[in-house]
């Protein structure tokens, strides 16, 4: 934890512009002391909290507090939320909200687009934020089809899979880690706003 924030604000030395969200479990919270974290991340500069071990019917244990102190707290939405449950889950959240587009571990399957985009309306019908869709997005077309829908587009373990195969023996950068992330990135928003320019014309 203590590094994660040194990272925080080591980045924020030259960028206070791009918004930084830290996605985990509560246990290192927990650990390192609510008030702290708290008090460390906001003065570090993190903007926003996902922590997903944590329901609506602890919102006094984080969720509350993170909004008192100025972070936004961001929640997750799945496919078995249904709209009994899902004006729970939206209550206390703010920044943004998070739509986990599949069932089972991330980078396990494709996200079906027309499901993805239904299952945004409806989470629009109950709150004003932003929705924003990950889990299992890994190609342009496939950020293109989620991003007809969806306000913003979530991608991770094809990241990971990139710097994985950009490391050396030991496990280390190479010269080729930074460029091969930097190409997916440019992969990935090139297909982002061709679907934000069809949705304008």
């Amino acid at each position: 934890m203590t590094k994660t924030l040194a990272m925080v604000a080591e980045f924020r030395k030259e960028d206070d512009v791009t918004p930084v969200v830290l996605m985990g479990y509560y246990n290192p919270i927990y650990i390192y002391g609510v008030d702290r974290f708290l008090t460390d991340a906001t003065t570090a500069g993190v903007d926003g909290l996902i922590v997903v071990d944590l329901p609506p019917e602890e919102d006094a244990e984080l969720c509350l507090p993170a909004l008192n102190a100025g972070l936004n707290f961001i929640r997750l939405a799945t496919p078995t939320t249904d709209d009994k449950r899902l004006p729970s889950v939206l209550k206390n959240t703010s920044g943004f909200v998070y739509y986990v587009s599949i069932t089972g571990i991330t980078g396990s399957a494709t996200p079906d687009p027309g499901r993805v985009s239904a299952a945004v309306a409806r989470i629009k019908r109950h709150t004003q934020l932003p929705v924003a869709v990950g889990f299992g997005v890994r190609t342009a077309d496939q950020a293109a089809a989620i991003a007809r829908g969806a306000d913003a587009v979530v991608v991770g373990s094809a990241l990971v899979e990139v710097i994985k195969g950009s490391l050396d023996t030991s496990g280390k950068a190479t010269a080729s880690t930074t460029a091969a992330v930097s190409e997916l990135v440019k992969r990935l928003a090139a297909g982002v706003r061709s679907a934000r320019r069809e949705a304008a014309e």
